[in-house]
């Protein structure tokens, strides 16, 4: 059975010690009988607090660091007036001092005793934290056992990172309350931290005694931290002048490196994130918060060890790549795509669920894009799935990444009605790198020596030296003629040159 931590035993664990300060005033008057009276002094008796949350700043390894933490012993957690009162202070002075929040509810909902006016104070906390992100402020959130109610459908959910307790109960309506309504118990396992993680409502479950690690390594990337920019390898390579087909066949190779070796070779930080944060995940993706030599990113991509014929990329996919770029653009660190797809999902489902509609949401939010933005075509790149999420400010090619409007077998179908004239179709459309470099849909080609598959490690850490030392260049670019740029190049593609 999970140990429920008090509120300051959470702040001890994740803050340095001794830096904690408490920006608490004494609770503003609510109305209250003598029976809710009676309520609230005994939850302060019994845990020394005055209300249900402790605000105040710390640091967490030398950076100062706003907090927010239920104490689930006063009343169960509960918001009333008083309590909404006191966190929507801290955000907005978290807001003027510019600091990154860390916001850990634990709480049964809002407070009872206080009825309708209670209920709504979710909207000026949900406000506040809104205003907060506008101003491009990192906000996580830890959510402890347990976390339900109007907590859990406002500020509780808000989180560019949301993180749970192991075991923790989260969802929104509490079990007995379900219990009470309906006459029967609520499916067992539904309201887990862990199942909410496995469903992509939250970004995944971790110890407290983890959370200190895991808050320090992602503020480094959420608050843009940057390093210093070497670059190790300044001059091109020389590519081959191979067959189209030949990058087709090796593209192919199931023992070819993808996104996780690129992370697991060439990031100096990663710290996963799961799902559409609205109860969708697709495992033929991934999205992280990374660092490429010391420069942060927003990394998402196509992850071709969840893929096969039977398996690819569908609409929860992309409205995954849709969250990575508000990410992005709310925090104000650079975007990193990783093309490598064998193509989006020919299903009922896919087709229902707006597979065509996602495509175009994609390509309008992308090139459009509020941040710097560098796209990496690393292997195979099929058809609507690749265009997704290629126009960027800066795209770079693997020698044997290609980019077509359907795989060549497709193609020869369409033309020739086989598909033995593949390799010719691949030929003559100009999916090559080379092809892509010279007709300006690529800036850069990455060598492989002479094949990915065969160098894993070499290649993977190329790659991130690569996407490194377009990022540092983006970053010195003005914002605004960076975004001019970007819009320019994709108005005139195809144009004489």
């Amino acid at each position: 059975m999970t140990v429920r931590l008090s509120a300051q035993q959470i702040l001890d664990l994740v803050l340095d010690a001794g830096s904690f300060e408490p920006w608490d005033r004494p609770p503003v008057p609510v109305e209250a009988n003598s029976s809710y009276r009676a309520d609230l002094d005994a939850a302060a008796a019994k845990t020394g607090l005055d209300e249900s949350v402790i605000t105040g700043v710390g640091t967490v390894r030398g950076r100062r660091v706003a907090v927010i933490a239920c104490e689930f012993g006063f009343l169960a957690g509960s918001i009333g007036v008083a309590a909404a009162e006191r966190i929507v202070t801290a955000i907005e002075r978290a807001t003027a001092e510019g600091l990154p929040l860390l916001a850990s509810p634990t709480s049964g909902g809002t407070r009872m005793q206080e009825g309708t006016l209670a209920f709504v104070q979710m909207i000026k906390i949900a406000a506040a934290v809104t205003v907060h992100k506008a101003a491009h402020l990192p906000y996580l959130v830890y959510l402890r056992n347990p976390t339900t109610g109007g907590v859990f459908a406002s500020w509780g959910s808000l989180g560019h990172v949301t993180i749970a307790e192991p075991g923790a109960l989260i969802g929104f309506l509490g079990p007995r309350v379900y219990q009470a309504l309906y006459g029967e118990k609520f499916p067992e396992g539904v309201q887990t931290a862990e199942n909410l993680y496995n469903s992509g409502v939250i970004d995944g479950v971790v110890s407290p005694h983890w959370l200190r690690h895991l808050v320090h390594r992602a503020l480094r990337v959420m608050t843009g931290e940057t390093g210093q920019w070497q670059d190790p390898n300044p001059e091109p390579a020389h590519i081959p002048d191979v067959p189209a087909w030949q990058s087709v066949m090796l593209s192919r190779r199931a023992d070819r490196p993808g996104i996780r070796q690129l992370l697991r070779y060439a990031a100096t930080e990663q710290i996963p994130l799961s799902g559409t944060g609205q109860g969708e995940a697709d495992k033929t993706v991934l999205v992280s918060l990374a660092r490429f030599r010391g420069a942060p990113c927003v990394l998402f991509g196509q992850d071709r060890s969840g893929q096969s014929p039977a398996h690819t990329m569908g609409p929860a996919a992309l409205r995954e790549a849709r969250r990575a770029m508000k990410l992005a653009e709310e925090l104000r660190i650079p975007l990193v795509l990783v093309i490598d797809t064998l193509g989006a999902s020919l299903s009922k489902e896919a087709e229902e669920k707006g597979l065509a509609p996602e495509i175009a949401r994609c390509l309008a939010d992308l090139v459009t894009l509020d941040t710097a933005t560098v796209s990496v075509l690393l292997g195979q790149g099929t058809g609507g799935g690749a265009l997704a999420l290629l126009p960027a400010d800066r795209v770079l090619s693997a020698q044997n990444g290609w980019l077509a409007p359907l795989p060549p077998e497709g193609a020869s179908a369409i033309v020739h009605r086989d598909t033995t004239h593949a390799p010719q179709m691949a030929a003559a459309q100009g999916i090559r790198s080379l092809d892509l470099l010279r007709d300006g849909i690529i800036d850069a080609i990455i060598p492989e020596s002479p094949d990915a598959a065969d160098e894993p490690i070499g290649f993977s850490k190329r790659v991130g030296e690569a996407i490194a030392r377009e990022l540092y260049g983006l970053v010195d670019q003005p914002a605004a003629d960076r975004y001019a740029a970007r819009i320019a190049r994709y108005r005139n593609l195809g144009l004489p040159r």
